[in-house]
């Protein structure tokens, strides 16, 4: 019997041996990954390549397999030298071009390396390719949240855009606020303006600045939020006294950028879900969609186990209607908060979006584009309740919306 017993305890360590030095095998024949990425800005206080470069660091902490490497400032004539050397150097097998206009060059090569996965920003060009793919977040679900908030916030019924440029992507997320201010002022009964000015390029600190001060002092704004890359715009909030509203990134958690009485809710953008998508799919052989567009209905666990949505409002590290700031909360009334949290939810669940909801009215201001003028003033684009597809959305939607205040 004691024979018996020993005999089955040495057959459970050899099985139990052989089990662990399979999976020991397996873990050391996993295919090697490296994420590169090509930053259009510098990364350090910026929340666009910030946020970017922080993808790439989870990931790498994500999956023992994979590497991260990048580049800063690299503008269109070197993103193809640049990709060819990661490539080379550090055997990139996904290059990311984080920006739409120095993203597109890395199409040219996409041929040249078959094996290798080259991913651009959507910026309004539609190409793409077996093995140039490009993504974008559907920023404007949190932005309509925001938009909410903002609408709250406001006593002067003046909420102020710095934005950078007439582009589909800016258009779009400007649109996406928009219709968060219209219906929370709506619900409260309160009339609003939202102010649109551009600076002409996405990272003009001085430029920034003075359009909010503009903004500020000519238009009587008390909110303010922006679409472009520098905190700028947040420095005059602070000094003027008003709300601002982020964008990006988690700017009062993450860089430390203002604090509870002047950042009044902010949004986070999780590109490394995203990203995660393309190296899941990789992992697995399988190839991923060329056009990736996901919103909150989308996420992925971390490291450390917190599960991310691919946007979120998000302030001092704090999700959800706790992302509005302790000393702007007491400023919202009931009814926004309730509808904050159900229109959150509802995105999450895929069950409600702000564009479908609403009708698309052009105020026949915008961006001609070929073969998609600018619609005239006063036409109904897109009818309420119609499901806008992501092709439209993505790269034809080129006018400001009825009803906002673009300025020149």
């Amino acid at each position: 019997m004691k024979r018996k017993t020993l005999y089955l305890v040495l057959a459970l360590v050899l099985v139990s041996s052989l089990v662990f030095a399979a999976f020991v095998s397996a873990q050391d024949d996993e295919e090697e990954i490296t994420l590169a990425i090509e930053h259009f800005s510098i990364i350090e206080g910026t929340t666009w390549s910030g946020a970017h470069h922080r993808a790439g660091e989870r990931l790498a902490e994500k999956y023992d397999n994979l590497t991260y490497v990048y580049r800063e400032e690299v503008m269109p004539d070197v993103s193809v030298p640049f990709a060819e050397e990661m490539i080379a150097d550090d055997g990139a097998d996904i290059v990311v071009g984080n920006a739409e206009f120095m993203g597109m060059p890395l199409a040219e090569i996409a041929e040249k390396y078959p094996d290798v996965y080259f991913v651009s920003i959507i910026g309004g060009d539609p190409t793409s390719g077996e093995n140039f793919l490009r993504i974008f977040p559907r920023h404007y679900q949190a932005l309509y949240l925001e938009g909410l908030v903002a609408a709250a916030l406001t006593e002067t019924g003046h909420v102020g855009v710095v934005s950078a440029f007439p582009v589909v992507q800016v258009i779009r997320r400007t649109a996406g606020f928009y219709l968060g201010v219209m219906d929370g002022a709506e619900l409260l009964g309160k009339d609003v303006t939202v102010h649109v000015k551009y600076s002409g390029d996405w990272y003009l600190p001085q430029e920034e600045r003075d359009i909010a001060a503009t903004l500020v002092d000519q238009y009587d704004v008390d909110v303010i939020t922006q679409q472009t890359d520098s905190g700028s715009p947040l420095d005059v909030a602070i000094e003027k006294g008003i709300w601002f509203v982020g964008k990006d990134m988690d700017i009062v958690g993450e860089y430390g950028w203002g604090d509870a009485d002047s950042v009044a809710i902010s949004f986070d953008t999780r590109w490394e879900v995203l990203y995660d998508h393309i190296i899941t799919h990789m992992m697995e052989g399988e190839a991923p969609e060329q056009v990736l567009y996901l919103g909150m209905e989308s996420s992925m666990t971390l490291a450390d186990g917190t599960e991310e949505l691919t946007i979120d409002i998000m302030n001092d590290g704090k999700v959800g209607i706790d992302a509005i700031s302790p000393a702007a909360i007491d400023m919202v009334p009931q009814e926004i908060l309730d509808l904050v949290e159900q229109r959150r939810e509802q995105m999450m669940a895929g069950e409600w979006d702000p564009f479908t909801e609403h009708a698309f009215v052009s105020s026949g201001s915008g961006l001609d584009m070929e073969g998609f003028p600018v619609p005239a003033a006063g036409e109904e684009v897109k009818a309420a309740g119609d499901v806008p597809t992501d092709e439209f959305l993505l790269f034809q939607f080129n006018f400001d919306l009825e009803g906002m205040d673009v300025l020149e």
